[in-house]
């Protein structure tokens, strides 16, 4: 028998040195190959935790066809115009979740409940929001519903019905022939899911102008600074009761006000510096959204987000659309003139709002 067959299989040998650096590199390629493996694994497990992740918020949001429900009946888009968003809150009380929050337990159906149209100019360094008073009375173009019959037109209708008797892609319609503002994207979001970011976020910090004590809602707030969670954010931007005339004019500068201050809480958190943190807001914030098809996924809503990262809250400016007191129905609102066309117009050519075209006859008290 050879002295190589006698020789312990393990390290190297006098006799056998060129043996002994083989089993060497055998080893450490095996540990190596444990080593690669390993890595190997964590990276599909974290790969496998971010898609699960990604496909969790991507899969919350809904996508509404709005190009394909409006056609090409629609202002034309002008190359310096900006980007202009419809934002929604609905009042929809579908789900136990939405039902507790919106009170009005024989309500049924959804409406508008809060509506702005948000103009970005070119360059996005700045915003301004117009908030369209939900009371007021304005023609509903023909639309086509989600099941494929048509409603007529129809005039003197309050903007808040349109939503729930046609839908969304209706709303745009609405709002475009009113203004001539061809609208590029839309966002609706829910009671629940207002609720739900406010308090991923922490609570927002309001500066309440007056004493609100509104007994329709509980809302109980004295005049100064609070901390509102998201029950309380919700109340606030709703009440009626609580302040001026009890009408929907008089929420919307609390409403605005709102905006302002959670879109600076929103820009003062340190999102890339809490993942934990960053999914909570985000599946707080899509869960409950509702978007054009242009956003309708996580890259698209980053990608948008990210180009408005120049947008500063505190440079937002927000105006109320121009209203007048209808003639017919005190109750009711109707656009004023000549300022809301100066409004819509100055939107229109992404160019300086004249003061005038910002003040309101009608104010709400």
């Amino acid at each position: 028998m050879s002295q190589d067959a006698i020789t312990p299989d393990h390290g190297s040998s006098p006799e056998n040195p060129r043996r002994g650096r083989k089993r060497v590199r055998t080893r450490g390629q095996r540990i190596r190959r444990v080593v690669l493996v390993s890595v190997l694994v964590l990276v599909v497990a974290a790969g496998g935790t971010a898609y699960w992740l990604y496909s969790s918020l991507n899969g919350n949001i809904k996508g509404v066809d709005i190009d394909k429900a409006l056609g090409d009946d629609r202002p034309e888009k002008l190359p310096t115009s900006g980007q202009n968003l419809l934002v929604l809150g609905s009042d929809s009380r579908a789900g136990a979740e939405n039902k507790a929050l919106g009170g009005g337990g024989g309500v049924s159906g959804a409406r508008s409940d809060t509506a702005m149209v948000v103009h970005i100019p070119e360059g996005r360094n700045k915003a301004v929001a117009v908030s369209i008073p939900r009371d007021t009375l304005v023609t509903r173009p023909e639309c086509t519903k989600s099941d494929g019959s048509t409603m007529d037109s129809a005039n003197r209708v309050m903007f808040n019905s349109v939503y729930s008797q046609v839908g969304p892609a209706c709303v745009v319609k609405t709002v475009e022939k009113m203004s001539g503002v061809r609208i590029d994207h839309y966002l609706e979001i829910n009671f629940a899911g207002f609720k739900d970011l406010v308090d991923a976020i922490g609570g927002v910090t309001v500066d309440v102008p007056q004493d609100i004590h509104d007994k329709s809602s509980g809302l109980d707030l004295t005049a100064g600074s609070h901390k509102l969670n998201g029950t309380e954010s919700l109340s606030y931007v709703r009440t009626r009761h609580g302040i001026g005339d009890g009408s929907d004019l008089g929420r919307i500068g609390l409403q605005q006000q709102f905006l302002l201050a959670l879109l600076s809480e929103v820009k003062s958190q340190n999102l890339l510096g809490s993942p934990t943190n960053t999914y909570r807001i985000a599946n707080s914030a899509t869960k409950s959204l509702t978007t054009d098809e242009g956003l309708a996924s996580l890259k698209s809503l980053a990608d948008f987000g990210r180009s408005m990262n120049g947008v500063d809250p505190g440079s937002m400016e927000t105006i109320m659309l121009p209203v007048a007191y209808d003639k017919t129905d005190p109750n009711r609102v109707v656009a004023a003139q000549p300022q809301a066309k100066t409004l819509w117009k100055a939107l229109r050519e992404d160019s300086a709002i004249p003061e005038s075209a910002k003040k309101s006859p009608a104010t709400g008290g």
